[in-house]
């Protein structure tokens, strides 16, 4: 007699077959009668930039969605503030008559540098955080030319400013003769021109050839070889560095031996003329000194591995903390000016009051 088969209800397996025309493999739910099939797979691939191109594409940077949210909001309201400050410092010395001085013109090369750190720089790291590269070869030259011409150009602004505070500070009787807006906007102008024409000639294989170092689509990348990034290293920073401190370091020794003359009160009447400009010259040089300062402490850590022939391609995390050290820099200039300089945070006050669109605003009393 035929025993009745007892009913077993339909079981779900999973199947997981990869899809070639994915990056991803997806999986197909099949129903199966007592018949389990399980097809082992690895891991799923990483997610690429350009899934169409499997075999070309880069990788996306793994990382955690919350904290790279939070990143780059953070870089984003550094980089909107650095913008922001920088342009105030333009307006203020462009608009104001009175702050038309050779000194000032230097603050406002220098300011025009990190007003493009802000908008240009910053927003282009803040690109390259956990995603990929898509702008195109164009823009990645574009960013990294732009990169150093706006590095060596505020290197070399220091230096002028050095030079500015060294002259007026050592020989104050002939400062207004020899240090003129004329002579100053020419030194800003050669300062901004070699760093374009520099840059161009080191760069030139680079920007004929932006993708020339990418290993995949989806990265933007520069690669320079022994002898081009000692000349550079030594042109950009070992020799302006180098200048800057012993500048400052005579600063330093003329205004401290200037400062006992006058407390002994062993000064010649030609000297007693011109007291009240060589303290001004004094704070003008203090100033600068935390200027020069900061610019020294912001700037050393982004060239440290390249002084001692580190490769950096290994420590990202310390890469990265680099090139935004010497970014702050651009944002902690502006907030220099404002705590030293009176005439900074009265501009500041015309120019939110909306002050300066009144007539001959241009003509206030800014010191």
């Amino acid at each position: 007699m035929l025993q009745p088969v007892p009913h077993v209800p339909p079981t779900r397996t999973y199947i997981n077959i990869p899809l070639v025309s994915s990056s991803r493999c997806q999986s197909l739910t099949v129903l199966r009668s007592h018949i389990t099939l399980d097809f082992v797979t690895g891991p799923p691939p990483p997610e690429l930039c350009f899934p169409q191109l499997l075999n070309a594409s880069c990788k996306r940077p793994t990382q955690h969605q919350a904290e790279s949210v939070f990143i780059s909001v953070l870089l984003s309201c550094i980089s909107l503030l650095t913008t922001v400050l920088n342009l105030l410092v333009i307006i203020s010395i462009s608009h104001f008559r009175q702050l038309h001085t050779p000194t000032n013109l230097l603050l406002l090369s220098l300011a025009v540098s990190d007003f493009l750190v802000g908008l240009l720089l910053m927003p282009y790291r803040i690109l390259l955080i956990g995603s990929c590269w898509f702008l195109g070869k164009f823009m990645c030259g574009f960013f990294q030319y732009a990169s150093f011409i706006i590095t060596s150009s505020s290197v070399g602004n220091m230096v002028l400013i050095s030079v500015d505070r060294y002259v007026a500070i050592h020989d104050p009787l002939t400062y207004t003769t020899m240090v003129t807006q004329r002579r100053v906007r020419v030194c800003v102008c050669v300062c901004w021109a070699c760093s374009v024409s520099y840059n161009g000639v080191m760069l030139k294989d680079f920007l004929m050839h932006p993708d020339a170092y990418n290993s995949c689509y989806g990265e933007c990348v520069l690669v320079t070889n022994y002898i081009t990034g000692a000349v550079d290293i030594v042109l950009t920073f070992i020799g302006p560095i180098t200048v800057i401190i012993v500048l400052y370091m005579r600063v330093f020794v003329v205004a401290v031996s200037q400062a006992r003359a006058m407390r002994s009160q062993i000064v010649s009447l030609q000297g007693s003329i011109c007291v009240v400009a060589q303290k001004s010259e004094r704070k003008a040089a203090k100033t600068l000194g935390v200027v020069v300062v900061v610019f020294l402490v912001c700037f050393c850590p982004y060239f440290y591995p390249s002084l001692i022939g580190q490769d950096t391609s290994g420590n990202v995390a310390f890469s990265v903390f680099g090139v935004w050290l010497l970014y702050c820099n651009s944002c902690l200039n502006p907030v220099i000016y404002a705590y030293f300089y009176p005439w900074f945070r009265k501009s500041l006050q015309l120019i939110v009051t909306l002050q300066i669109l009144q007539p001959g605003s241009c003509d206030a009393n800014m010191l």
